[in-house]
């Protein structure tokens, strides 16, 4: 994966070490993203780039400081931390845009714990579909997501937020694609209720194009 547009770039890997773990080919599914972002995820915002009225002010959704009812959705807000304690996963936020390319920017590789949220998104508890990418490894360790594929349905994670709230997800569905075959309008399709993606690469790692074969997705929402 790409760094963080303002840190400097992790050094290439050899060729006999895997890349990052969100996979040299981030760029298929941020491919995707850049070809649907306006379809799918436009609907979050106004003319001007800026998030909906409706959206921020959590007309639909909990005021602050109100207790939101199981599955109700909450206003906009950025994520602090992601917490997923079958894993024990305790990571802060990066929050990750579209570069030049129009490929999504990955977490920086130099941090094994850390997720990125693609930021003009729905943001975690928000009505929509949250994404949030995490590496499975790097050329030094195991990442953040190393341990994704042990989520099963019914697993709960939850995300801090900067408003003081907690959104509590459960998983629906975990399920492995191959990269050459990425169900992308599925994965990242807009949602009316509040849902969240955890996205990282699995499968195999191709040593000839530094990349993992596939990617494991797991499916969330709102509780």
């Amino acid at each position: 994966m790409a760094a963080d547009p303002s840190s400097p770039p992790p050094a290439e890997p050899a060729t006999d070490e895997p890349s990052p773990g969100f996979g040299g080919r981030l760029t298929l599914w941020g491919v995707a993203i850049a070809v649907l972002a306006v379809s799918l995820f436009g609907g979050h915002h106004g003319a001007n780039n800026t998030p909906d009225a409706s959206r921020t002010s959590g007309a639909t959704g909990a005021a602050q400081g109100d207790t939101p009812q199981a599955g109700e959705s909450l206003p906009r807000s950025v994520p602090i931390r992601l917490l997923i304690p079958k894993i024990s996963v305790d990571a802060p936020f990066a929050a990750l845009s579209l570069g030049p390319s129009g490929r999504l920017e990955p977490p920086p590789a130099a941090n094994t714990n850390l997720v990125g949220w693609y930021s003009e998104g729905a943001s975690p508890g928000e009505a929509g579909t949250s994404i949030i990418a995490g590496h499975v490894d790097t050329v030094t360790s195991a990442a953040v997501f190393a341990n994704l594929d042990e989520l099963e349905a019914g697993d709960e994670f939850s995300v801090d937020r900067a408003d003081g709230r907690k959104a509590n997800f459960v998983v629906d569905d975990t399920e492995t694609f191959a990269k050459d075959d990425f169900p992308s309008k599925r994965v990242y399709a807009d949602t009316a209720r509040p849902e969240v993606r955890l996205i990282t690469c699995a499968g195999d790692y191709d040593h000839s194009v530094k990349d993992y074969t596939d990617n494991l997705v797991v499916f969330a929402h709102l509780v």
